[in-house]
């Protein structure tokens, strides 16, 4: 299916807006605003025609069979992989799907992960199942046109449309985690919505709907779809996404100038160690508590989520120095983080 992209081409005419105005003022006839309004609704008809068969309404119950709650998710290949908000499942213990044709669907968690607020289904028998595609995005540009399909507040198959507002936010998940490269939209989203996708003009998903700020006038976030494609292929090859381990808790503190000028770094915060497990690689390897990590692997650490963010699945397993601030004399250590453990069942 054709869809229009109200995305401007690229270019380096396109920054100030120029090239753009030059070729709609030599277009020989202007459009009118009943021409522009009628493209902007084709375009969100055909996303919602294209892609709304892939989302699917989302329901849990807990132990004994109550209902615990509803959301969305989108399917993302005909077998029955679905994408949703890992709160969303959340200590369910049935699952079911129900499709835009009626059709219900038993599920199971193939894996969830708190830090990202995603979680990837497995649908029961069913296959060939309508799906969409994960696209890019790194390619989104502000203001650029997205619609939201979900089910909010239980009314199936809602469309609503609007435009990115940013990009590249940062955003707590649930756990205290910071979810990184958050897409910003005014594309009107309620509780029901979690899970479902921001789908662009071309008909990709370039997000998953995860969260309303209450009491804000239209501010939502998605999960990027670049973030949801790293997490989908760890949760298929590990059964979960792995990261790295050092065995420290922490807080973020300002590092005192003089002593920044003495060590010849230039952090103006670090990652102060407020707690050590006494068997963990960071321990083992010869660091304290109030020890301010100020660089790791080479990279500067100017705070608790520096540091939360450098322990990636990469580091798993190899040394990697570890520079901190102890009684105001940089020191190095070298550490080599562990995976970091599964958290304990409630």
């Amino acid at each position: 299916m054709n869809m229009l992209d109200f995305t401007s081409p690229s270019g380096p005419e396109d920054e100030d807006g120029s090239a753009a105005t030059a070729a709609f003022a030599s277009t020989p006839e202007l459009a009118t605003d009943a021409e522009i309004l009628d493209a902007y609704s084709r375009a969100v008809t055909s996303v919602a025609d294209a892609v709304g068969p892939a989302v699917l309404r989302v329901e849990t119950r807990s132990a004994g069979g109550r209902p615990a709650g509803t959301g969305s998710g989108v399917t993302i290949a005909p077998d029955g992989l679905v994408l949703t908000n890992c709160h969303v499942v959340e200590g369910a213990k049935e699952i079911r799907l129900l499709d835009t044709e009626g059709r219900v669907m038993e599920a199971r968690v193939i894996g969830v992960d708190p830090d990202t607020d995603l979680a990837l289904l497995r649908a029961g028998a069913v296959r060939d199942l309508p799906h969409a595609a994960l696209g890019d995005s790194k390619a989104l540009r502000r203001g650029q046109l997205v619609v939201a399909i979900g089910n909010p507040l239980g009314f199936e198959s809602t469309v609503t449309a609007g435009v990115i507002s940013a990009l590249g936010r940062s955003l707590r998940a649930r756990n205290g985690r910071l979810i990184e490269d958050v897409i910003q939209t005014d594309a009107a989203l309620n509780p029901g919505n979690s899970g479902g996708p921001l789908v662009s003009s071309r008909g990709e998903v370039i997000g998953i709907n995860t969260a309303v700020i209450r009491g804000a006038q239209g501010i939502c976030f998605a999960v990027a779809a670049n973030t949801a494609q790293f997490v989908l292929s760890e949760l298929i090859q590990h059964g979960r996404v792995r990261r790295g381990y050092v065995g420290v808790s922490g807080q973020t503190v300002d590092v005192p100038r003089r002593h920044a000028r003495l060590a010849g770094i230039d952090n103006g915060a670090g990652a102060m160690i407020s707690g050590l497990e006494p068997n963990g690689p960071a321990a083992k390897a010869g660091l304290m508590s109030l020890d301010i990590i100020v660089r790791a692997d080479g990279l500067p650490v100017t705070g608790v989520d520096d540091l939360i963010r450098l322990l990636n699945g990469e580091r798993i397993g190899r040394p990697i120095a570890i520079d901190v601030l102890r009684r105001g004399t940089l020191r190095s250590f070298e550490v080599t983080p562990s995976e970091r453990p599964a958290p304990k069942a409630a």
